[in-house]
């Protein structure tokens, strides 16, 4: 009886020192270590909202985004108070850079060009890319955007060699083809209004689809789909506090459609590569062809250990290429048409110097590279409405930037937007549409020469799709703007929301009217 006493006794105290060594490992992870690091960055003299035990910010900031998003807002091109409350905010009240709380993570938010020029351009080592969320991992794997090291250096020299140069010239024909498609769609529409967010969405699908997989928007729709719910989830599950014990015991409904969605899409993906696969058995094909997919499949097959690609890596590209490359550019061209239909002088800028260069007939490399008005617009729609409102970073050991030393373990967020629309660097008219700020080129357009603009990342990890981006938008506008002149919808709600990239929250309304109706 004594030794079943002492037993209960020895399990009741064995538990209770495990519950206390527990509560002491929640106390030091979620209470010491931001405190600490919360003193160390204010003896610095960077401030910021408190941190809250758990929850950090996430509370406040999903309190503002909700009160910012439910005023109306007139048709202005001043976003950022809009879009990043909490961001603008806290610039105003603790300067270029301050210190705020996802959750237990310590974020040192920065708008500051010189420290934004030295994390970017910095060596990989020091200030890497933060590992994804739970939920980001399953978006976009471990392609190009989340890889570090040298499969970073392996997988970005296959990007390279897709997206830049003679490859870029031979995917012309079908990124033409491709707009005609939606032209051809439009014919009869004119007077009448069309939703050009969707609309693009479709032919940026279709672009994606022709040049980097070989295949149709078709083939590769039931990709997109799951892509675009997985996006919604992962922008949903961004201010959720991460609490601790409760992850272990609960899986999320969100947790379980976006594994179910991952599996699909991998399926998907394999599918399309096995017909690749057996088309070099049967000898229809005598290679997996030269386009993204091609080369993917090659690096899946290298007998070479040091260059294959996993299973994982090369769905993870695919995964990275069909989001990326068809989200920026919808975006981009959605948001240039909309200020091309309020700003009538800029259009009729734009159409003279595309039917000078062209004519009727369809743009040509050379030609593109001539178009310097319609790029001025694009650079300028950039920095008003950019896709990409930050960059995130993390620092993985103690760190000197700039005069302040980072502590090991805090992400740095880089703001695109505050840097784009910030007087200080841009003017006080820094909120309005003026393409001409481009006049000379991007390094003329800021008397401030280090990072105050750069939409598709700056170093060596900026955009490796960017010349493919801005040389489809630039196709497509001169495509559309010899046909038709926009006009905007009186339908149209100004409402910009970031999901993940900058959308327009109730789509964008426009009026064709067709330049050739005696035709």
């Amino acid at each position: 009886m004594n030794a079943m006493v002492n037993l209960l006794i020895l399990l009741t105290c064995s538990f209770c020192l495990y519950l206390l060594i527990s509560l002491l490992k929640v106390l030091y992870k979620y209470w010491w270590i931001p405190l600490r690091i919360q003193r160390i960055l204010n003896s610095q003299g960077i401030k910021g909202p408190p941190y809250q035990f758990i929850h950090g910010n996430n509370k406040e900031v999903a309190k503002m985004l909700k009160i910012a998003l439910s005023k109306p807002m007139g048709l202005r091109h001043d976003i950022f108070p809009r879009v990043r409350p909490h961001m603008y905010s806290w610039f105003n009240r603790y300067g270029k850079n301050y210190l705020c709380w996802d959750g237990v993570q310590a974020q040192l938010v920065i708008s500051e060009p010189e420290l934004v020029k030295e994390i970017l351009k910095n060596s990989e080592n020091t200030f890497p890319k933060r590992n994804p969320t739970i939920y980001g991992s399953k978006l976009l794997g471990n392609g190009l955007v989340a890889a570090e090291g040298e499969k970073w250096a392996k997988q970005r020299k296959l990007a390279n060699y897709v997206f830049h140069g003679e490859s870029l010239k031979n995917m012309t024909p079908a990124v033409i083809a491709s707009i005609e498609t939606m032209l051809e769609k439009w014919k009869g529409q004119e007077g009448k209004e069309i939703e050009v967010f969707q609309e693009f969405r479709l032919l940026t699908s279709e672009v994606i689809s022709r040049t980097a997989f070989g295949s149709s928007y078709l083939e590769g729709e039931k990709i997109f789909d799951m892509l675009k719910k997985l996006s919604i989830i992962v922008s949903r599950n961004l201010l959720k506090d991460r609490i601790p014990v409760i992850k272990y015991f609960a899986k999320s409904a969100d947790f379980l459609e976006s594994e179910e969605l991952a599996k699909g899409i991998q399926d998907s993906v394999m599918e399309i590569v096995k017909k690749r696969e057996d088309k070099v058995v049967s000898g229809e094909a005598d290679s997996f062809g030269s386009d993204f997919l091609g080369l993917l499949v090659n690096a899946y097959h290298d007998l070479d250990e040091k260059n294959r690609l996993s299973k994982e890596d090369l769905v993870g590209e695919c995964k990275t290429f069909y989001f990326a490359g068809q989200e920026t550019v919808n975006s981009l061209l959605a948001w240039t048409v909309l200020l091309l239909a309020i700003h009538r002088d800029w259009q009729e800028k734009a159409r003279r110097e595309v039917i000078e260069i062209f004519g009727n007939q369809n743009p040509h490399s050379e030609g593109i590279a001539k178009l310097k008005t319609i790029t001025m617009i694009i650079n300028e729609t950039l920095r008003l409405y950019g896709p990409a409102h930050s960059l995130m970073r993390k620092v993985g050991r103690e760190v000197q930037l700039g005069k302040l030393v980072l502590p090991a373990n805090i992400e740095l967020v880089i703001s695109i937007m505050a840097l784009h629309h910030d007087p200080q660097l841009w003017g006080d008219d820094a909120h309005l549409f003026k393409p001409e700020r481009f006049k000379e080129g991007i390094a003329k357009a800021t008397k401030y020469n280090a990072a105050a603009y750069f939409p598709f990342g700056l170093g060596s990890r900026s955009c490796v799709g960017m010349t493919f981006a801005t040389t489809e938008t630039k196709t497509a506008l001169s495509m559309v703007l010899q046909r038709y002149t926009i006009t905007l919808s009186p339908a149209y709600i100004h409402s910009p929301i970031i999901l993940l990239t900058l959308q327009p929250q109730h789509g964008i309304q426009v009026i064709l009217h067709s330049l050739h109706d005696d035709a």
